[in-house]
């Protein structure tokens, strides 16, 4: 078997995977920018909303963050993959971009 993946034939956001007598292109994991192979702990660097912990790309949770990243009145943080998102707290809703009781 020839090592297909030697040459590097794969985009920057995939890893080689060599296979008898062939070869295939795998995504990396969304935490990455660049791998070198599958999952998280393969990351050449981290994506941004992510920080590498443990060897491994971990989500930033930005709504526990010493500063506020959701700061209008009645408003709550909602963490996500790689980001966050800011959403009306219970009994209150979006009018126009503010938060009003319903």
């Amino acid at each position: 078997d020839l090592d297909e993946c030697a040459a590097s034939p794969c985009k920057d956001h995939q890893y080689c995977l060599n296979t008898d007598g062939s070869f295939s292109c795998k995504a990396c994991d969304a935490s990455c920018v660049g791998c070198t192979g599958e999952g998280s702990d393969k990351c050449k660097t981290c994506t941004s909303g992510y920080v590498k912990e443990d060897e491994k790309c971990t989500d930033i949770d930005e709504c526990n963050l010493p500063e506020k990243v959701c700061v209008k009145e009645n408003q709550d943080c909602v963490n996500t993959s790689g980001s966050y998102k800011c959403v009306c707290s219970e009994g209150f809703e979006d009018k126009d971009g503010t938060c009003v009781q319903t």
